[in-house]
């Protein structure tokens, strides 16, 4: 007897049973087309030319401005000695946890993108994912980082000094990181890192394992941001606080600068929970409920992707517009480096 052909047996199935689904495993609606094998031959995926090129320009724009942003805060932080305090030590390595993905990720997208399919090969497609991973996750944790940071030098001055002293800060940091490896590590062991064609990106699967998917973003973004809005919540009180209080030597000691800095590390977490809410949002929504796959538009989930994008290239601009000594920093870096070059 003949055994039929593995290559032949998806036209065998009836349309009922043969439903198309991305690469990366999530469901497509009916009208999409699949991407073709695990890394995505080229031209199996087809967008509106408009659409690519929105996509191509909002990736290197994240690109050149996240390289180039990143790299004046990490060197503006080594070269100024008011910016060299334990706080800004979150600060440099939420700019490094930035500067991962516009290195390595972020191009084998645009490659993609241009290429129609994923082009690199499966090991650049894990390397690619596990670095986007460790990127957001550590961007997060570093989020929460700098909001107790905030919280403890602003709520509790006194403990300060002993809580982030030189060698505990960089204990924090060192945890973090060490947090966010073990928190993208079970990523390979459900095989979740997979490429899907609606964004051109090696990224986590959403549909591998709806329990996965729901611990994920709990423990990923739900937790964190529930942390960051408690500690900014509590530093908005006491500045309210202090502002409406009648008698002036009452009041803590709140410096116009302290609160200049505190208002730039809000409005960085703003924008990252505004940033990556849509996509997270539409994970938890699908792992809830399933069906929900197939009615949620392609182009609000690529969308919801490339704003994700976005974000990494977005703190070092709200540095240099609401900080004085970063903008200041800023300027003297450049102005140095077209000296060197002229």
């Amino acid at each position: 007897m003949r055994l039929v052909d593995p290559r032949h047996l998806a036209q065998l199935m009836s349309p009922e049973e043969h439903e198309p689904t991305g690469v990366a495993g999530t469901l497509l609606p009916r009208n999409a087309s699949a991407g073709a094998g695990e890394e995505g031959a080229p031209g199996q995926h087809r967008s509106f030319p408009w659409a690519l090129a929105v996509l191509a320009g909002v990736l290197i724009t994240t690109i050149v401005v996240d390289v180039i942003g990143n790299l004046l805060v990490i060197v503006s932080v080594f070269r100024n000695r008011k910016l060299r305090k334990a706080g800004n030590a979150f600060v440099v390595s939420l700019a490094l946890a930035d500067l991962v993905v516009a290195l390595y990720p972020y191009p084998l997208v645009l490659t993609a993108i241009f290429h129609d399919g994923w082009i690199a090969g499966y090991i650049h497609c894990q390397i690619s994912g596990f670095l986007m991973g460790l990127s957001v996750i550590g961007s997060i944790f570093n989020i929460t980082g700098i909001a107790i940071n905030r919280y403890c030098y602003i709520c509790h001055s006194l403990k300060y000094d002993r809580l982030f002293s030189s060698s505990n800060t960089l204990c924090y940091v060192a945890l973090v990181w060490a947090l966010t490896v073990l928190a993208i590590v079970p990523n390979w062991f459900v095989e979740s890192l997979q490429y899907d064609p609606r964004v051109y990106s090696c990224t986590f699967a959403q549909s591998v394992s709806s329990l996965y998917t729901i611990t994920v973003v709990v423990v990923h973004f739900i937790l964190p941001i529930s942390i960051v809005t408690y500690c900014y919540l509590r530093i908005w009180i006491l500045v309210i606080q202090v502002r409406r209080r009648v008698k002036p030597d009452s009041r803590p000691k709140i410096k116009p600068h302290d609160l200049r800095n505190f208002l730039t590390m809000f409005v960085v977490f703003v924008l990252f929970a505004v940033c990556w809410a849509p996509l997270n949002l539409i994970g938890l929504a699908v792992a809830l409920e399933p069906r929900l796959s197939q009615d949620i538009p392609e182009w609000l989930f690529t969308a919801s992707y490339f704003m994700a994008y976005f974000n990494s290239c977005l703190n070092a601009v709200v540095y240099g517009v609401l900080n004085h000594n970063f903008r200041k920093e800023y300027k003297r870096i450049v102005l140095i480096v077209f000296k060197f070059r002229c």
